[in-house]
């Protein structure tokens, strides 16, 4: 019985040991599961946020209206698919103010300058509704084609919006085709693909893509990906849940492993100390039996029974291992079965390798020859380039020798015809001097005549000889001299008509840089003053233009106030800003940069340095959104702006985020818990328990963001 108990035991234990470790498998497999689910869950989250953030800022940077006036795109919903239809047939209106009367229509169009725009009078729209409302009820007209609808019931919105659009489109009808209507129709019918039939004036037109349909179209995808999110943010969360689940049940799991891992180790002591008892009583049994016979072999019986006992154990240690053998046995066995069908596809692999390496082998060796040939033939050709440039080098020497020698010989030449010519036109002018035929002389001439006429001539010949040599070619190089000199006059009037625009052009673009310099300088020095007031309530502050004679350039300002200012900034301030070749409005002097002024309530400062970590901070803040306001962006990066300021101060910073959201997007680095609670979507760096970071997302619901 005690043997029986012993070996039950240890199989229950072991049979409990099993379970638990199957039960762990499995809750280990079912976290996979879910955290698979989660992280499905975060990316499909994150993809719709995506979306959902790239419509809503088309939606923002789309210019709507002139001056800023609500649109009637902004107040409309279309149905999904009429988008185009609706932005053609209403023709460009649906970025139309939406205004009350004509004396507000007319102030915004003249705001809008040059651009132009176009206004929607809701007041006489609403006269025109009233009018309309005592005539007499009129029947809908009937479909002017199978299965076209009526334009009008496809939009929706706000009561005024509404009712514009339905005005408009009042006899607008959405067909399939243009080419069933009849003939006598008169209304306007548009396709879904933005073609236009007016049939009253007879005009068919194709609408073109411009941007307004697509506003409708981003408006409806932004409400279905809300929906989406929202959907996408649930099953986010219940995918957390489930991994929490399975988390903690594969933690319960473990434990109950760890517990039967535990019994199973304390059944087999236990039947271990079983057994031992069991011998021990046997052998006590045995002793008291044979107590009659004790004599001379009682010690080697005692031997003998100590030797069977110690055999007893190692057969049962044999045995145990020899289970734990086939055990592991038959998971080789499994393994091996289920790497015997790898086998085939393995070989077959590495035959496919080895044919590979065998011609690419093939490719390398011709690829070689190839090359090997190729070298070969361009150091033949490369000696036979040397070849032919020593030839021609010496060729190029011949020819300089016969070109210098053919000069020579027709200087000789045209110098030998220049004398023959002048020897003539000598001999012609003595002649004509002495009444005489240019003829030879039948007498010679006598002694003193001879020696006269010698004398002259050395006296001829060595002022010839003082002028120098005769130029042949002087009378070409005297022509091309001549053209020369007109073609650089030319040029030089072609520059100085160019240096005349380039004049012009400079001063045009030096006036537009002043002109926008002091348009940019007007509306971020009005912002700043508005801003200031704002973080410092009860106290002011105002942007100064500092030039190279103003008496106040240094940094030290009035007895009021703290001035961050241009050159000769005391220790610890802050260097200003200084804008290159500003100059200044009514003296035309070099400015030396900006001058920020700012009075505090109740409060004297001379210097910069005086002010706190968070004044200056809001000092900078106010100056940053001032340039902001004066110049628009579509988003804006801080980093860790709001480090050195309080709680009534970062509540002010807040609240200048929340009051140009419209305006911009505004990307925060922060490490302050309020400004995280202020933001639409949070982005953070988490490093997980494998020490490798991730990057982890949240966007706020919006009564978070009320909160």
């Amino acid at each position: 019985e005690a043997e029986a108990a012993r070996a039950g035991a240890e199989a229950a234990a072991r049979s409990a040991r099993e379970q638990a470790e199957g039960a762990c498998q499995r809750a280990r497999a079912q976290l996979r599961e879910a955290e698979r689910a989660l992280e499905t869950a975060r990316r499909d989250s994150a993809r719709v946020g995506a979306e959902l953030a790239a419509a809503n800022q088309f939606l923002r940077s789309h210019q709507g209206a002139p001056g800023d006036a609500r649109a009637l795109a902004d107040e409309l919903t279309v149905a999904p698919g009429f988008e185009l239809a609706v932005a053609a047939a209403l023709d460009g209106r649906l970025g139309a103010a939406l205004l009350e009367d004509r004396q507000a229509a007319v102030e915004l169009l003249d705001r809008a300058g040059r651009d132009g725009g176009r206004v929607l009078l809701v007041h006489d729209l609403a006269e025109r509704a009233h009018e309309r409302a005592h005539e007499p009820v009129h029947e809908p007209a009937q479909p002017p084609a199978p299965g076209a609808v009526r334009l009008r019931e496809r939009i929706a919105g706000s009561g005024r919006a509404a009712a514009l659009a339905g005005r408009l489109l009042d006899d607008a009808w959405v067909v399939d085709d243009l080419l069933d209507l009849p003939a006598d129709f008169c209304g306007v019918a548009v396709t879904r693909s933005g073609r236009v039939y007016a049939g009253r004036i007879g005009e068919l037109r194709q609408a073109a893509k411009v941007g307004e349909e697509r506003v409708l179209a981003e408006r409806n995808r932004r409400d279905q990906l809300i929906g989406a999110s929202e959907r996408a943010a649930a099953a986010e969360h219940a995918a957390h849940g489930a991994v929490e689940a399975a988390a903690a049940g594969v933690a319960e799991a473990e434990a109950s492993r760890e517990r039967a891992i535990a019994a199973h180790r304390a059944a087999v002591e236990s039947c271990d100390e079983a057994a031992e008892q069991h011998r021990r009583l046997e052998a006590a049994i045995d002793r008291r039996r044979q107590a009659p016979d004790d004599g001379p072999g009682l010690d080697r019986r005692a031997r003998i029974r100590a030797q069977l006992s110690a055999e007893q154990g190692q057969l049962e240690r044999a045995q145990r291992e020899r289970h734990q053998r086939q055990s592991r046995i038959r998971e080789i066995e499994a393994e091996i079965a289920r790497a015997e069908p790898l086998v085939a596809v393995i070989d077959a692999l590495l035959k496919a390798l080895a044919d590979a390496a065998e011609a690419i082998a093939v490719c390398l060796a011709g690829f070689e020859a190839e090359l090997s040939r190729d070298r070969e033939a361009g150091e033949l050709v490369a000696a036979q380039l040397r070849t032919c440039a020593q030839e021609e080098a010496s060729i190029q020497l011949r020819l300089h020798a016969a070109g210098e020698a053919l000069t020579t010989a027709e200087v000789s030449s045209q110098r030998a015809r220049d004398q023959e010519t002048e020897a003539v036109q000598a001999l012609t002018a003595l002649a004509q001097q002495l009444g005489l035929e240019p003829e030879a002389a039948v007498e010679a001439l006598a002694e003193e005549r001879r020696q006269e006429l010698r004398a002259r001539l050395e006296r001829l010949a060595r002022r010839r000889e003082q002028l120098g040599p005769v130029n042949p070619l002087a009378q070409e190089q005297y022509a091309e001299a001549v053209a020369h000199v007109e073609l650089l006059e030319s040029q030089r009037h072609d520059l100085e008509a160019a240096l005349r625009e380039l004049a012009g052009l400079i001063r045009d673009t030096d006036r537009q840089i002043r002109e926008t310099f002091e348009q940019t300088f007007a509306l971020a020095a009005r912002n700043f003053e508005e801003l200031a007031a704002r973080v410092f309530p009860g106290g002011g502050g105002q942007l100064r233009l500092v030039a190279e004679t103003d008496p106040r350039a240094p940094v030290i300002g009035a007895q009021s106030g703290s001035v961050l200012g241009a050159g000769g900034a005391e220790p610890g301030a802050e260097p200003g800003i200084e804008p290159d070749g500003a100059e200044d409005a009514s003296g035309g002097e070099e400015l030396l940069g900006i001058e920020i002024e700012i009075t505090r309530a109740g409060k004297a400062m001379k210097r910069l340095s005086l002010l706190s970590g968070g004044e200056k901070a809001m000092t900078a803040l106010a100056f940053l959104f001032a340039v902001f306001l004066a110049r628009p962006c579509p988003f804006y990066i801080m980093d860790e702006v709001e480090a050195a300021l309080d709680d009534i101060n970062i509540s002010r910073f807040l609240d200048l985020l929340d009051t140009y959201s419209d305006r911009a997007q505004f990307i925060v680095v922060t490490h302050q818990k309020r400004t995280m609670e202020a933001a639409d979507s949070l982005y953070g760096v988490s490093m997980g328990a494998d020490g490798i970071s991730k990057v982890v997302s949240r966007r706020l619901p919006v009564r978070e963001v009320a909160a």
